[in-house]
């Protein structure tokens, strides 16, 4: 049995133990490559019509080897089709992944906008934080923006 740390919660409040947090950590981060592919698929298709293995390469500065490892998981969770050196595509469930990776950055985008940080420093600060926010400060950044939209002029993109 692991160690418990008192700053761990499980959502139902009980405590961590380290393994249990390791776990965690890399649950998590797998879920945030697979929403990071999935968005960055998907845009490839909306602006070039196809998304290839070599253009998830570029766009994300790794190897085709790293991308071809990333897909594999994809495809296994359900989330893309593929052959190797030919279009990628997501499944429904991908578009819905890509969907929601897609509207959680433009909220924190624009909740980190309305605050004034500058677009450029705003656009890499949401990149990160999107994926570690939990659906009631999501909630509760959509609601500031709403009433702020509804007070002023912050722009809806």
């Amino acid at each position: 049995m692991g160690v418990q740390f008192e700053c761990e919660l499980t959502e139902g409040g009980a405590l961590l133990t380290s393994d249990e947090r390791f776990k965690k950590a890399r649950a998590d981060n797998a879920a945030e490559a697979a929403a990071d592919y999935v968005e960055l698929i998907q845009d490839l298709i909306d602006e070039f019509g196809e998304a290839r293995a070599t253009d998830l390469a570029t766009h994300m500065g790794v190897s085709h080897v790293t991308v071809s490892k990333g897909l594999q998981r994809l495809v296994k969770n359900g989330l893309v089709t593929y052959r190797p050196y030919r279009s990628i595509f997501l499944t429904e469930k991908g578009r819905d992944l890509a969907r929601d990776a897609r509207e959680r950055h433009v909220v924190v985008l624009q909740f980190l906008l309305a605050l004034g940080v500058p677009n450029l420093v705003a656009e890499q600060d949401a990149e990160g934080m999107e994926h570690h926010l939990s659906p009631e400060t999501m909630a509760a950044f959509s609601k500031y923006l709403e009433s702020a939209r509804a007070a002023s002029d912050v722009p809806k993109n």
